[in-house]
């Protein structure tokens, strides 16, 4: 990204941002959209929108700038968030900050959040981002932001993995996509038991490009439950692949409610739900 620099893509903050842990003042990076910056490409299972580079600005991954880190303690959070923090979990997040410094330099020796952001920089924020969630109170949604930030995780440690193949980022990758698999049961079971109240105004993503709300968030978390649940014990998988079934299932609502879903959804969560039931239809004539 840094080679890139000489044809502008990005964009330093006007104003400093001050962290509310350790005061340090810091300018936001963010990437320019328009002028044929992003072409957009296929959109995956995982809704994760990929872009074609293109011959001007070259490749561009928008999803290394959405968490704000602060350079000095690595406190991060979503832009939104940053400065909403309450005096409790100021505190905890200040005792863990060595911690927290810590366990992200096991990963990436060199990090630079003070210049343009490449994607260790970018799959960096997304680590410490679950780590500062969660001493987030309730009101935040910090189960789900844990979610999401550990399937973006797991998208940009897959993307270091095509790079540096010989750098043990696709065991990264499966890392974080168990993690996203049990922050998002945990985030539907806790909105299911009102502990987090997943509201409407919500940035549920995935990706960058289209928020696909709540409906989006069951899919993911259904698609989450068969990609990356139980799979050893025969009893346990078929478990998960009846709780992915039901995850799923409901987002085939009827009439106006079911045509008020994005396409995109409806198709591919009816894909899944026929994978599961397949596979629960061969389990059992196996078994």
């Amino acid at each position: 990204m840094s080679d890139m620099q000489s044809v502008k893509v990005t964009f330093f903050s006007k104003n400093p941002i001050e962290c509310p842990l350790c005061s340090t003042k810091f300018y936001k990076e963010d990437l320019l959209s328009g002028r044929g910056r992003l072409i957009a490409g296929d959109l995956s299972d995982e809704l994760r929108r990929f872009y074609e580079p293109s011959q001007k600005y070259g490749e561009l991954l928008p999803l290394i700038y959405p968490v704000i880190v602060c350079p000095s303690c690595y406190y991060a959070a979503y832009s939104a968030d940053f400065k909403e923090v309450n005096n409790d979990a100021l505190r905890e997040l200040k005792e863990d900050t060595d911690q927290r410094i810590e366990s992200i330099s096991v990963i990436f020796k060199e990090l630079d959040f003070t210049t343009f952001r490449e994607l260790p920089e970018g799959a960096a924020s997304f680590f410490l981002a679950i780590r500062c969630y969660d001493y987030f109170e309730h009101s935040f949604c910090p189960t789900f932001k844990c979610a999401l930030s550990s399937l973006r995780a797991a998208w940009l440690f897959d993307e270091l993995h095509g790079k540096y193949s010989g750098e043990n980022y696709d065991y990264l990758r499966e890392l974080f996509y168990r993690k996203a698999h049990f922050y998002y049961l945990l985030a539907l079971e806790r909105s299911q038991d009102g502990q987090e109240i997943l509201e409407s105004g919500l940035n549920y993503g995935p990706d960058l490009d289209n928020n696909y709300g709540y409906d989006g968030f069951l899919y993911i978390t259904g698609l989450l439950e068969y990609k990356y649940g139980p799979r050893s014990d025969p009893e346990k998988r078929a478990g998960a692949l009846e709780n992915g079934k039901r995850i799923v299932s409901r987002l085939f609502g009827t009439g106006k409610a079911s045509k008020s879903k994005p396409s995109a959804i409806l198709e591919k969560a009816k894909d899944l739900y026929e994978l599961m039931n397949k596979e629960l239809k061969e389990r059992q004539v196996g078994g």
